[in-house]
């Protein structure tokens, strides 16, 4: 009886031993186990890196920081999962309910870093704040920093947008909204306008022709007459483009250039990429290749060139500009005598369309949105690195002209080539070659910068970034250097790709201009004497001017101006756009 009352005691004992056990083990899981919570919260502690599912920094899967229904975007929206940096699953930073900071059962899978579902920030799997995997905040999938695809920050509806750069739906920094400020008008009659905030105009597409005014001043009009496209580029400039001739498979297009009384003629062959036409510089003459070559190799000593040798000492545009743009002392090469060249070139352009602006606001054309900032002075200057870029693309489009040369002097093609459909080939122009990225601003130009217009002029250098045109034929670039402080470098900005190629056009004849300027000028003053300078004409030269250009012009000036006022009469009266 003893024995048997013994075993039972001897029983409860051990029972009571492994429910002490027990409850010992659940309170210490429970003292390292993250709190949760259905609404935003100051999260528990927990330990950096859970074992399975816990969002930063760990917990149950599908914890979201700090807390949010799948699908809320930063600060919200509807539909898709944007998340701070990487991708992922449905919710990010800032929704509703769900799970918090540290995470706990609940809405999607988001975190802040890592991307997928049931993700730890050290953890390799689905990807961590930098991986490789699932989208990181510098990742390759989904959208970048502004992409413009999906959900934008600070949110919308569909799509998956990260903070960071990369991927599917953005590729290198982007200029955030390319949609400038200001609402959108239907015309009375046909045609739309876009307005600015402050009611000037900033453009109009009426009747066939597009009307653009620069956020500071200037106007430039493009039109169709006659089967010519018409340029306006000022009250008293511009340019007339008609079909020409084709040659091997290529349509080329001549152009009349009238600026102020004066007459000029150029050969640009047309491309078609993308469902858009661009056309390019095409030389009326090439130099011999031995000149190409004296051009593009170091001197054999260094020239000394000052500013008395060039003749710009006491020219306004020079003591403007003087305290951003600084000639190089000595020239150890012709492609840097020739960047200084192509510098003052565009700045001297500069300095002439402020003054082409101001008549165009004394006559009434001008749809600014104010006066230009004053140029940089004193910190604010073009750096050795940019003009090394420069001088950089001046040896590449040397080497380019020295090729064409060589090609334009070989046997003419055969006739079943040379009968090929013209722009037959989808052949991307000479503004998207991957080989070329910086660009000199040829004139006064309007661009979007995070949502707002900013102003380049002539002069100014930006570095194309991306390579591929959006719907509306732009494409990302950076500004490296700019005298205003608006549009300062560093800012990354959309710009059109017709703009781009002006000024690779523009550059190119201006090289030309300067590589005569120094074929006169070898063998003088300390340059040395260049062994050949003959040029041979190019299978396509130039025609004579178009002696009609300047009233064609002229037309479409009168006519723009009809409209302009039409336009701002109509739009001061309506309240409404979209």
């Amino acid at each position: 009886m003893n024995s048997s009352n013994q075993g039972k005691n001897i029983l409860t004992l051990w029972s009571v031993l492994l429910v002490l056990l027990a409850v010992t083990a659940v309170a210490s899981a429970q003292k390292d186990k993250p709190k949760s919570a259905p609404a935003p919260s100051k999260p528990a502690s927990a330990p950096k890196a859970a074992q399975g599912g816990g969002a930063k920094p760990g917990g149950a899967a599908g914890g979201a920081k700090p807390s949010g229904a799948a699908g809320s975007a930063k600060p919200g929206g509807a539909g898709g999962a944007a998340n701070r940096g990487p991708s992922g699953a449905n919710t990010n930073r800032g929704g509703q309910a769900g799970a918090n900071k540290t995470g706990a059962t609940g809405g999607g899978g988001a975190n802040r870093g890592p991307s997928g579902a049931n993700t730890n920030r050290p953890s390799p799997a689905a990807g961590n704040k930098g991986g490789p995997a699932g989208g990181s905040k510098g990742g390759p999938a989904n959208a970048g920093r502004g992409g413009p695809a999906g959900s934008a920050k600070p949110g919308g509806a569909g799509g998956a947008t990260n903070r960071g750069p990369g991927g599917a739906n953005a590729g290198r920094p982007n200029a955030g909204s390319r949609t400038p400020p200001g609402r959108n008008v239907s015309l009375k009659g046909g045609g739309n306008a876009s307005i600015r905030p402050n009611g000037q105009v900033r453009s109009i597409d009426r009747g066939g022709m597009h009307i653009e005014h620069g956020v500071h001043g200037g106007r430039t009009v493009v039109g169709v007459h006659n089967g010519a496209r018409v340029v306006n580029t000022g009250r008293s400039a511009g340019y007339v483009q008609r079909s020409y001739v084709s040659r091997g498979g290529h349509s080329y297009y001549s152009r009349t250039y009238y600026s102020h009384g004066v007459y000029r003629t150029g050969v640009y062959r047309g491309y078609y990429y993308g469902g858009r036409s661009y056309y390019g510089y095409y030389p009326g003459f090439y130099y011999h290749p031995g000149f190409y070559g004296w051009a593009y190799n170091p001197w054999a000593s260094p020239v000394v060139w000052g500013v008395g040798a060039w003749g710009w000492g006491g020219a306004p545009w020079f003591g403007f500009y003087g305290g951003w743009f600084t000639p190089y002392p000595v020239y150890a090469s012709p492609a840097f005598w020739l960047t200084d060249y192509l510098i003052a070139a565009n700045l001297q352009a500069a300095y002439a369309a402020q003054a082409d602006a101001g008549a165009d606001a004394d006559a009434g054309g001008s749809g600014g949105g104010g006066p230009a900032p004053a140029a940089a002075s004193g910190q604010v200057v073009m750096t050795p690195e940019v003009k090394q870029a420069i001088a950089d693309e001046v040896k590449a489009q040397l080497a380019a002209q020295q090729a064409q040369a060589a090609q334009s002097s070989a046997p003419a093609a055969p006739a079943a080539q040379a009968a090929a459909p013209a722009n037959a080939s989808n052949e991307v122009p000479p503004a998207l070659d991957p080989a070329r990225r910086t660009f000199v601003v040829a004139g006064d130009l309007t661009v979007v910068a995070n949502g707002q217009e900013c102003a380049l002029s002539a002069g100014d250098v930006i570095m194309r970034l991306t390579d591929t045109p959006d719907a509306d034929n732009m494409v990302n670039a950076s500004v490296s250097a700019s005298k205003k402080s608006e549009c300062a470098a560093g800012q990354t900005i959309a710009v059109k790709v017709d703009d781009l190629q002006e000024m690779q056009n523009h550059f190119a004849e201006q090289l030309n201009s300067g590589l005569g300027e120094l074929a006169k000028k070898q063998g003088t003053g300390g340059i040395p004497k260049a062994p050949d300078t003959g040029t041979t004409a190019s299978d396509v030269p130039p025609p004579p001017p178009d002696t009609t250009a300047e009233k064609t012009l002229q037309d479409q000036q009168q006519a723009a101006d009809q409209t302009d006022s039409q336009v701002k009469q109509e739009a001061a009266g309506s309240s409404g756009g979209q």
